[in-house]
């Protein structure tokens, strides 16, 4: 019995004009869930993407997986042919992602009065370091510096070092899920006004400005507040999390560590029990976060005594027993065999080619979130460079051999 498509957002077709990791994170997302996703790349090279991380061939896994789903198509934006595509593209999409420095799409002539012409519906989702307008917009900015710049940097590591990075591009990838987001509402609503006949939404409306910086900053809780309300700053706390305790990792006997999160008022009790401390369950001055806080130092030395003469497996399940919340902390080699993963289909497996050679089996992340039970399953990963660029410039837009070619940038190729 085969097993019915779910896409909620077939039917919707998306112009991907950006390059690195926000705003192809969120083309990703709509093109996991149905819409058709045109991503337009630079001739010769393509996304910068293809080559980070990249071990072998000319287009490296991470370009594979977050580009998964979507159709490649070579456009040179530089040319008037390139950019005469690009606006009839816009003019048969919905809508349009974007993440360039801002003015450079309004350079090429591409900015939002050019679309809004080409197609007086299209969602404009654009993303950048600082957003379109204020005294920092016109500035570059990765998500490293956006990081910093929101606030999330100053808290990650230990208090008496430098702060340090997560392991992966958070900031770009936290924008995209905003962006996908701001996609999705806007789409909803247009299609209201469509069904309530109240015309169409003002191009004001329909251009989604996602900052870097201001997704990261929204990703700080109550930093702000507790600053302006009562002067406290928050620090560095290293595998802690400020204010709440015992929550921190551990080693154990078998050299590898343990996340124990046992800082809820009647968990601490289980904790402790198990850990054959009733003397700190029992206590108190422990009976809350703000007391345990403060002995936070104590507490994470009782713990990590008691893990330290049991491996992590044991310690694990004498914890489980007693409902205290812990777990392994995963390589990508225990991900890649866990039962839970597999369970949900987090891992799907391809065969990729290098160029060089096929490998067979690769795992690649699933798609979040589950609809039906497990990952729906990914239709195909990152494509080569302009794979479906004359199927999408002949078919979509009708062009010839001719026209394909000057918007693709071949024709100056082909010149002697």
């Amino acid at each position: 019995m085969t097993q019915t498509r779910i896409a909620p957002l077939e039917g919707v077709r998306v112009l991907e004009l950006g390059n690195y990791i926000a705003a192809p994170t969120a083309g990703r997302m709509l093109a996991d869930f149905g819409a058709e996703v045109i991503k337009v790349e630079r001739p010769g090279s393509g996304d910068e993407l293809r080559n980070w991380r990249l071990h072998k061939g000319d287009t490296s896994m991470l370009y594979r997986t977050i580009n998964r789903n979507k159709k490649s198509v070579v456009l040179d934006l530089r040319t008037e042919a390139g950019k005469r595509a690009a606006l009839r593209l816009a003019a048969k999409s919905d809508i349009l992602l974007e993440n360039f420095r801002p003015g450079t799409l309004e350079k090429w002539g591409l900015g939002p009065n050019a679309l809004n012409e080409a197609n007086p519906e299209l969602i404009i989702t654009r993303i950048s370091a600082f957003g379109q307008t204020g005294p920092l917009s016109a500035r570059p900015g990765f998500a490293a510096v956006a990081e910093a710049y929101g606030g999330f940097r100053n808290l990650v590591g230990d208090p008496d070092r430098p702060p340090v990075r997560v392991g992966v591009s958070i900031g770009d990838s936290i924008a995209g899920l905003y962006a996908a987001f701001g996609s999705v509402m806007s789409l909803y609503q247009r299609n209201a006004r469509r069904r309530d006949a109240a015309g169409t939404v003002p191009l004001s409306e329909r251009i989604i400005d996602v900052a870097l910086n201001e997704a990261m900053f929204s990703m700080m809780e109550s930093l702000i507040p507790d600053y302006q309300a009562y002067g406290v700053e928050r620090q560095r706390v290293g595998g802690r999390m400020e204010g709440i305790a015992p929550s921190n990792a551990y080693f154990c006997r078998d050299g590898s560590s343990i996340v124990v999160a046992g800082n809820g008022d009647s968990i601490f009790q289980r904790y402790m029990d198990t850990i054959g401390r009733p003397d700190l369950a029992a206590d108190p001055t422990l009976q809350s976060n703000a007391g345990r806080w403060a002995r936070r130092e104590e507490l994470d030395h009782a713990i990590g005594a008691w893990t330290a003469g049991l491996d992590s497996a044991d310690a694990l399940a004498a914890l489980d027993a007693a409902g205290v919340p812990a777990g392994p902390i995963f390589t990508a080699a225990d991900i890649s065999t866990d039962s839970q993963y597999a369970a949900r289909n987090m891992i799907q497996r391809f065969d990729v080619s290098t160029g060089e050679e096929i490998l067979t089996g690769v795992g690649f992340p699933g798609i979040v979130p589950v609809i039906g039970g497990q990952s729906l399953p990914i239709r195909s990963l990152g494509p080569d460079l302009g794979e479906n660029t004359a199927e999408i410039l002949s078919g979509l837009l009708e062009m010839d051999d001719e026209e394909i070619n000057a918007a693709s940038g071949r024709e100056e190729a082909l010149q002697p």
